[in-house]
């Protein structure tokens, strides 16, 4: 049904009803008879539009196609999400006249938490993430479901290495600020949150590389105060996001 090269297969109703607003190309849409609710009128509104190839099947064949087991009768062929380049990345900030506001992932692997970074980026308006070639999630379709669509409106730009990023961020005039245990208190320091800015952070229970602390400008820390000793990546990439947009924004 999908070449695994080329094509992608969405599911669910929010993940294809995100594909067609955010005009990511799709081949086919499927829809099990019978199907009602939700966000199924919009979804069909914007295939008509679009002229979208739309088929429906029973649903005992989504069931046999999907993988996720939660199609919600919704099944949709997209052309593979493509990485971008950090020029496209930082293009972004320059179009909305914006200071560049960026993620790099350190060795996020779980594609769960990759996606939840994603969405978070997306939300919080930051330009975009990066991730190395190695010791990283990929972009698929569980990265896409995670993100609740927001990967298909955010850009995802892949490099060689994690350092080899953080040395063309810097060129571009990006300041790079490592999450780590031994920074200081984001709340205390007072480094100037509104500068091109790429927040580096780790992977799952291994935190930043020797190699990327070596190459951060500054490092920040989150306190702790339980008796767990760190953060889920995907919930601490939500607090400095929020940190950085409440001082870009209401300082």
């Amino acid at each position: 049904m999908v070449n695994s090269k080329t094509e992608e297969l969405l599911e669910g109703r929010n993940p294809v009803l995100e594909a067609l607003k955010s005009g990511r190309p799709l081949k086919r849409i499927i829809i099990a008879r019978g199907a009602h609710g939700g966000p199924l009128k919009e979804i069909q509104e914007l295939v008509e539009q679009n002229k979208i190839p739309l088929e429906y099947r029973d649903k005992k064949e989504l069931d046999y196609y999907s993988k996720t087991g939660r199609h919600q009768g919704v099944l949709a062929i997209a052309i593979a999400l493509s990485y971008s380049t950090i020029d496209e990345i930082l293009s972004r900030a320059t179009a909305k006249e914006e200071a560049p506001l960026v993620l790099l992932l350190d060795g996020v692997e779980d594609p769960h938490n990759l996606g939840s970074i994603i969405r978070t980026a997306e939300v919080s308006g930051a330009h975009g993430v990066i991730v190395p070639e190695r010791r990283s999630a990929g972009l698929n379709a569980t990265v896409l479901r995670a993100s609740a669509g927001a990967a298909n409106h955010l850009p995802v730009a892949q490099v060689k290495n994690t350092a080899r990023g953080i040395e063309e961020l810097k060129a571009k005039g990006c300041w790079i600020i490592g999450a780590d245990m031994d920074g200081k208190v984001i709340w205390e320091e007072t480094f100037d949150l509104s500068l091109p800015l790429c927040l580096v952070l780790g992977g799952e229970g291994k935190g930043l590389s020797r190699l990327a602390k070596e190459h951060c400008d500054l490092l920040l820390q989150i306190p702790m105060y339980g008796k767990v000793a760190s953060l889920n990546v995907s919930v601490a990439a939500g607090i400095f996001l929020y940190e950085v947009l409440r001082r870009r924004c209401f300082s």
